[in-house]
């Protein structure tokens, strides 16, 4: 036993002085025209290595840097650059027989760039194939394989190309790939933070590469993301006014020529529109997709929209081909309680009274969504039965009009029905055909708009019923005011925390015979509680 620990000791020793001496013995840095012209064949690229040196605290070969370049195409800066890269070798062949043979890959604050052009091809495409594709008599892309790549505590930027084309960094990039070979699956793993403080996560396999467009490698992946704020991507606009936080659990498989994706979104603070506000509630986005990778375009097929217990569906087409997605959608929404709806108003662009809130009813919804992801417009007919405007005490607005309706003071609004054809796009909410039927007061119809800092300008008339009317007819025959019996026009101004009701002195006079209209604004000033300035 003592000879056998010996003999061992002695073979330990022999190792360790040969691997010290190994320096002395082989110049390591003989290998680095071999590892450059293997990579550069394996990927299409130009690959340049600093000195290569023995590593005592690694077992391997370092070198100082290293660069890939980017496709000519896309940029003349490096796809990849580091000041560090650790090659893990097998020792024993090393110093017998000077062979190199490559264990793993190791690239510690590397800067990678990935960039996307306006027909949707990326810079990686071009990877494992192209015209500076090389081979020699015994090297090839094909036999190119690693035990394991990493690449640690690096940057990762994504983006447009062109001198205009912008691009958003993600920090502290950790990606490990396990049996790297451009000929087989591979499983990968990466983790990366997100502008504003968020993670994302994928999990993995991918390969064989495709030779042709390694963007359309065949993958299999799990996604997760934490906590991402959308205003701080980057992707989007600044001046769309979108924004939220959004955590996300979903997959992706890829045969190279199809994506199907599907997964679910939660957002939230949700803001859609310039001049929102948060959404007061999560919502939450359950989806599945299939993208046409040539095209660069996809089919929405499942589109579930959650707001409390309600339920929209979402169906319609994207594409990604452009600087921003674009997407040709439609939004269906049937009879969903307005309590559940009603804290997400504000998302996109509509705010209630200040101190008032909706309740009971039901709203529906028949929506086009259009145009690109950070300037969408929303068109369609909206429905609303049987709600109550709580806290909004619409006698006191109406002044001297709400006693003669007996409109009483300090209650809530009852709305039997509200109805409009709307478009909400970056400039602002339009409403048209609105129709409001108040059984206290009668229906109010018109039009108008809601700027995004909140605005009101609408136009409207107000078709009195019961006792207010036949009084507002009378008044009518003396003054002449209105072509029918018991309608006043008056104009919503203000904003949408706090509007505005004041006579449309205007709209009476285009219905004045024989009033002047001095005495037109006198006595609608005095219904609407106004006092008739001199």
């Amino acid at each position: 036993m003592k000879k056998a620990l010996i003999a061992a000791g002695v073979v330990a020793g022999v190792l360790v002085v040969t691997a010290l001496a190994l320096p002395l013995f082989v110049n390591v840095d003989s290998f680095r025209p071999a590892i450059q012209t293997e990579m550069k064949s394996a990927l299409g690229r130009e690959v340049t290595i600093g000195k290569l040196e023995f590593s005592w605290m690694s077992g391997g070969i370092s070198a100082a840097n290293i660069s890939i370049a980017d496709d000519p195409a896309f940029s003349p800066a490096p796809f990849v650059s580091a000041k560090s890269l650790d090659i893990g070798v097998d020792v024993m062949p090393l110093i017998f027989s000077r062979s190199l043979r490559v264990r793993s890959l190791t690239i510690e604050n590397a800067e990678v760039t990935l960039l996307k052009n306006p027909a949707g091809k990326w810079n990686f495409s071009s990877l494992g194939g192209g015209k500076s594709k090389e081979k020699t008599p015994s090297s090839s892309a094909g036999d190119f394989s690693v035990g394991e790549l990493k690449i640690k505590d690096s940057r990762l930027t994504v983006g447009r190309s062109g001198a205009h084309g912008k691009t958003h960094t993600y920090e502290d990039v950790n990606i490990s790939v396990r049996d790297l070979s451009l000929t087989s699956q591979m499983p990968f793993t990466l983790e990366a933070k997100t502008p504003g403080g968020g993670t994302v996560k994928l999990e993995g396999k991918a390969g064989p590469v495709d030779p042709g467009d390694a963007a359309k490698t065949p993958f299999d992946a799990t996604i997760a993301v934490e906590h991402m704020d959308l205003a701080a991507t980057g992707f989007l606009d600044p001046a769309s006014g979108m924004a939220g936080i959004v955590d996300y659990a979903g997959k992706i498989a890829s045969d190279g020529k199809t994506a199907e994706l599907e997964g679910k979104a939660t957002a939230s603070k949700l803001k859609l529109v310039r001049g929102g506000g948060p959404a007061r509630e999560p919502l939450s986005f359950d989806y599945a997709s299939s993208l046409d990778l040539e095209r660069q375009s996809g089919t929405l097929t499942r589109g579930d929209i959650h707001v409390g217990k309600s339920l929209a569906k979402l169906t319609g087409n994207y594409d990604t081909r452009g600087e921003t997605p674009v997407v040709h959608m439609k939004l269906r929404a049937e009879g969903l309680p307005v309590d559940d709806i009603e804290s997400a108003l504000p998302a996109a662009g509509v705010s209630l009274p200040s101190g008032s809130s909706l309740q009971g009813g039901t709203a529906t919804a028949k929506l086009s969504i259009d145009g690109p992801l950070d300037r969408l417009v929303i068109t369609g007919p909206v429905h609303v039965a049987n709600s109550r405007l709580k806290g909004f005490d619409l006698g006191s607005k109406l002044g001297g009009l709400g006693a003669l309706a007996g409109v009483r003071t300090g209650a809530d609004t009852t709305i039997q029905t509200l109805a409009s054809s709307v478009r909400v796009g970056p400039e602002g909410i339009r409403a048209d055909g609105l129709t409001i039927v108040v059984p206290s007061l009668g229906t109010v119809t018109g039009a108008g708009t809601i700027s995004p800092s909140n605005a009101l300008n609408f136009k409207m008339n107000a078709k009195l019923t019961g006792g207010a009317g036949s009084m507002m007819g009378g008044m009518s025959q003396i003054t002449s005011l209105g072509r029918s019996q018991g309608n006043v026009p008056f104009l919503i101004q203000g904003t949408t925390s706090a509007p505005i009701f004041v006579p449309d002195v205007a709209g009476a006079m285009t219905n004045t015979v024989t009033a002047p209209a001095e005495g037109v604004g006198g006595i609608l000033g005095g219904l609407f509680g106004k006092k008739k300035t001199k």
